[in-house]
């Protein structure tokens, strides 16, 4: 039972059948109570007319004899006097016992000592004089025996004093047969049709309920198949709706879209690195293996520049498996400025000179990883150039803006998002000597968007390549006038 109260399709039942019951049991409740309310008025309006006819015409004199009364099975009546004696009482009336009857204040009276009594007869007669009815009815429930049958009665009584000065109470019955009929009948009517609401109630539920997650089964038994064979080609099956499971199962392709790409990326970056390694390594233990059997032979310097080239292959590839995985340095305010004009004036070697016009921004962010975009950048920049790198910073409305400019032959239109995947070098540059692994602007470009920022190329106006660096300005900083 606890196994499979596990299905949404039984909790989801379940909870419309108990949400239907109780509201079935609260409306049958309601119903019941108005109909025997209604019916019970009935039987007071009725009671009350009767009652009303017999007091109007004692009050105009009539005698008790003579009192015109319906038949008792029909509405038993009976006139009390002010002791609680019977005086008439209908036809075949034998009885009759009344809860919380009008005439208990006459009986009260008629029970007190005779100084009390006489006290409250003079009430009485002050209330109503001779010929008078009461304006106001009493209304109880009892029992009335009528030739030998005793039933359930609503009574009505009205308080009376004749010509003659008697005080008197009438009380009159309505059968309460028809309310007891009606009652027990919409009662009987809701305990045979309440369980077989409940089972229609929570068929209908099971059965739409498992419609709507048809296609719930569909994906989980897709994404099942998809984790056994661990082919992320394949996608799940998209509902024809626009419901929310729909939007699960597009979300559910693109995720997995994500996921094969991400996985393909991972493929192509080891098979890339692989690749890159394999070169330097070879070269290196071939000039190892030449230089221990001829000592004489050994190029040093060569196998300097491959161990240099190796290190820095190996740490291109721990930086991009570092930002792979999401890391991030702490970030702190820094000027830009400032970090452009120390990497420019550090470097060594460079074939051309690098001019810096920076204007002090402030950012936030790594500045290791910041100045490791800046050194890429000028390194690129240094071999391609022809005669000179410029370096700018300014900025631009809510951003830092880092230009990096040559004047070599450019990148093509048609290549300017290549140029920033990893391992792509272009044809000017396929030389692995001097074009490195292909792995300088892929890098740069993965920080410049881990600092909330981008990285672009286009042409300078003499016709070389300019690579912008867009950084969010520091918030927290003021602004600051050129340097």
């Amino acid at each position: 039972m606890r196994r499979r109260m596990r299905s949404v399709r039984a909790r989801a039942t379940l909870a419309a059948t108990l949400v239907v019951a109780i509201a079935l049991v609260a409306a049958g409740a309601a119903v019941l109570l108005a109909l025997r309310a209604s019916l019970i008025g009935q039987a007071d309006a009725e009671a009350d007319s009767v009652a009303r006819n017999a007091a109007s015409a004692l009050s105009h004199g009539l005698a008790y004899n003579d009192l015109d009364l319906p038949d008792g099975d029909e509405n038993p009546v009976e006139v009390l006097d002010r002791k609680g004696k019977a005086v008439a009482s209908g036809e075949d009336v034998e009885g009759m016992s009344v809860a919380a009857k009008a005439s208990d204040r006459l009986n009260s009276v008629a029970n007190d000592d005779a100084g009390d009594t006489d006290e409250g007869l003079a009430d009485e007669e002050d209330a109503l004089e001779a010929g008078d009815m009461a304006d106001e009815t009493w209304y109880g429930q009892g029992t009335a025996t009528v030739e030998g049958v005793t039933a359930d009665y609503r009574f009505a009584g009205v308080d009376v004093v004749t010509k003659g000065g008697v005080p008197l109470t009438v009380y009159a019955g309505a059968p309460l047969s028809a309310e007891q009929n009606a009652v027990g009948t919409a009662l009987t009517a809701m305990l045979i049709g309440l369980p077989l609401l409940l089972v229609t109630s929570s068929g209908v539920t099971y059965l739409v309920t498992r419609r709507a997650l048809r296609p719930v089964e569909g994906i989980r038994a897709e994404m099942a198949a998809i984790t056994a064979s661990e082919d992320l080609s394949r996608r799940v099956p998209e509902p024809a709706t626009h419901d929310e499971v729909a939007r699960l199962a597009r979300t559910t392709n693109e995720t997995l879209a994500a996921l094969e790409a991400s996985v393909e990326r991972q493929r192509a970056f080891v098979a890339d690195a692989s690749h890159e390694l394999r070169s330097p390594i070879a070269s290196l233990r071939t000039q190892l293996e030449v230089g221990a059997a001829h000592p004489e032979l050994l190029d040093v310097d060569g196998a300097v520049e491959d161990t240099v080239r190796l290190q820095r292959l190996a740490a291109d590839l721990l930086l991009l498996a570092r930002l792979d995985a999401g890391e991030r340095s702490a970030d702190a305010p820094l000027d830009l400025a400032a970090l452009v004009s120390e990497e420019a004036g550090q470097r060594v070697g460079d074939r051309v000179e690098v001019s810096v016009d920076a204007e002090s921004v402030e950012v936030a962010g790594s500045r290791g990883q910041l100045a490791r975009v800046l050194g890429n950048l000028l390194d690129n920049a240094q071999r391609h150039t022809r005669t000179s790198v410029a370096v700018t910073v300014r900025r631009s409305g809510e951003w830092a803006v880092v230009g990096v400019a040559d004047d070599g032959e450019g990148v093509p239109a048609d290549e300017r998002e290549r140029v920033f995947e990893r391992f792509v070098r272009l044809d000017e540059a396929r030389t692995r000597d001097d074009g490195g692994a292909g792995l300088g602007l892929a890098i740069a470009r993965d920080v410049a968007v881990r600092h909330g920022g981008s990285l672009t190329v286009r042409d300078t106006p003499t016709g070389g390549a300019l690579f912008e660096l867009r950084l969010p300005l520091d918030r927290s900083a003021r602004p600051t006038q050129p340097v």
